[in-house]
């Protein structure tokens, strides 16, 4: 990456002449190079997770646990995200927070690595509580390097950024799924371990170049609250420990009921969060507002997401047991399938950024709600299309691997309108106060999403195969109509938007 720092002038001091990355300032490359590596640890385990659950030389479960299991695991890692903005905004600041996740993440995939059930779910535990510190952070960091949210280089920044993340995506599946599908599951596991640890060591060497707003603690508690805040967690510690003593106790525990709670958390704690914040006395009409307004985009949000993480567990399972996984003849790992979105972010969001900055110079780019209607409408289309290979399935063959890389495009092209733009218009709209849990709310669509994934999968609930015809040709039409829906409102989303575009 050092060949891609340049200098604008030889004399220091003057406007102008710091190094910049990109054209974006230096301490870009240091947030982009550790979510690079955190990616990789994330995305090179979660490729062999659903694979992992359901393997004979794995944990053996059903298809139906196994994708509750991963919907779940992913809705605590985007749960965790708020906590983790609160933590930060009140104990220890962004980047004291993003170093300690690195640590937990790390001991996280070691406990995966080691060939026990138990420790195995200690470790999706601790990864996910990691990616919570860390997520939220991070992205707020990223904010911390422009002047404020008029300065035009802004949405380019969370773009490169979002770059970063899909190279650690992309890389993941290819080494990790590879040595974890061909060597040895736990092995792969481990290198998602190195990955987090070299991730960590940049961050740490590479600080010095971030905004110093990243040190600060904007709210830090009172000796009072920190008091309150700890028997509040004991509280509902005792509480866990008793509910699930009492299930065990009677005999009448399961893995499946003892996801559900989890799940519901998922659910619930989005609707209180928002509401909560709405009700907050501190907040003038405008930022109330806009507040309002982001309710929009929170559920646009949830829809796509809850069809589009079905591609690292339903496409993924689908691909396992009924595509022709070759090319050209050649058999390659199941995982690999997970490199295939990632790839195409990379190849495509220096498109959108141009294809942005042009249109608004003409004056016609499309405003973030037109954006947003656009995604949805685009992973239905995507879910249409998986019908294709399913009717192939259905019908006695083995579907071919480029109608799932034609889902994923689509996929794809729809995330690219709705997610960079989506983390950008956040750190815009939130109030001064919610600075970084509003980053965790944002995250927090993606919990929702999930959630309903993790209830309908759960044989203890829905028991739904999500792979099926019907039910996958549901969710498309129900995507296409909620894109179809926020288009129709979006001059009403506009007015309570205020002077944010």
């Amino acid at each position: 990456m050092a060949s891609s720092l340049t200098k604008d002038s030889a004399r220091p001091g003057t406007p102008g002449s710091e190094k910049t990355f990109f054209g974006h300032p230096r301490g870009l490359a240091t947030l982009f190079m550790t979510e690079m590596w955190e990616r990789f640890s994330y995305y090179g385990m979660r490729a062999l997770l659903p694979l992992y659950l359901v393997a004979p030389g794995g944990l053996h479960l059903s298809a139906g646990t196994a994708t509750a299991i991963y919907a779940v695991y992913l809705s605590l890692v985007y749960l965790l995200t708020l906590p983790g903005g609160w933590f930060a905004d009140r104990v220890l600041g962004p980047r004291k927070t993003v170093a300690v996740a690195g640590v937990v993440i790390m001991l996280g995939h070691l406990c995966l690595a080691l060939p026990a059930a138990a420790s195995f779910y200690v470790g999706l535990g601790l990864v996910a509580i990691g990616s919570g510190l860390l997520k939220a952070n991070i992205s707020t960091m990223v904010g911390h390097l422009y002047d404020g949210p008029e300065d035009p280089r802004r949405d380019g920044g969370f773009t490169v950024f979002y770059i970063g993340i899909n190279l650690g995506a992309f890389i993941a599946p290819l080494v990790i799924g590879t040595v974890g599908e061909s060597v040895d599951w736990h092995l792969g596991f481990a290198l998602a371990a190195l990955g987090m640890a070299l991730g960590l060591v940049q961050f740490l060497l590479g600080s010095r170049h971030l905004d110093a707003r990243s040190s600060e603690v904007p709210t830090p508690l009172s000796p009072a609250e920190k008091a309150s805040t700890l028997r509040k967690g004991l509280i509902w510690l005792a509480v866990a420990v008793v509910f699930y003593g009492l299930v065990g106790g009677t005999g009448h525990f399961t893995l499946n009921w003892a996801l559900i709670p989890l799940t519901l958390l998922g659910l619930i704690v989005p609707i209180l969060v928002i509401t909560r914040i709405l009700r907050d006395k501190d907040l003038d009409s405008g930022e109330r507002s806009k507040v309002s307004a982001y309710i929009w985009f929170f559920v646009a949000a949830a829809v796509f997401w809850m069809i589009y993480d079905q591609g690292g567990s339903t496409l993924s399972l689908f691909a396992e047991k009924s595509a022709d996984n070759t090319v050209f003849g050649w058999e390659f790992p199941v995982s690999w399938y997970q490199s295939v979105n990632p790839v195409l972010i990379m190849a495509l969001a220096p498109v959108f950024a141009w294809l942005w900055l042009w249109l608004n110079r003409r004056g016609q780019e499309p405003s973030t709600i037109v954006k947003f209607a656009s995604g949805l409408v685009l992973v239905g289309a995507s879910f249409f299309l998986f019908l294709a290979p399913l009717s192939i399935a259905e019908g006695g063959h083995k579907a071919a691997a480029m109608w799932l890389v034609a889902v994923y495009f689509v996929q794809t092209v729809g995330e690219l309108t709705l997610s960079p733009v989506g983390l950008s218009v956040t750190t815009k709209m939130a109030p001064a106060k919610y600075a970084s849990q509003m980053m965790g709310v944002w995250f927090l669509a993606v919990t929702a999403g999930d959630s309903v994934t993790a209830l309908l999968s759960n044989p203890a609930v829905g028991g739904v195969n999500l792979d099926r015809t019907g039910f996958v040709a549901l969710e498309a039409a129900l995507a296409v109509v909620a894109g179809f829906a926020v288009y129709m409102y979006r001059k009403k989303v506009k007015a309570m938007m205020g002077d944010v575009r």
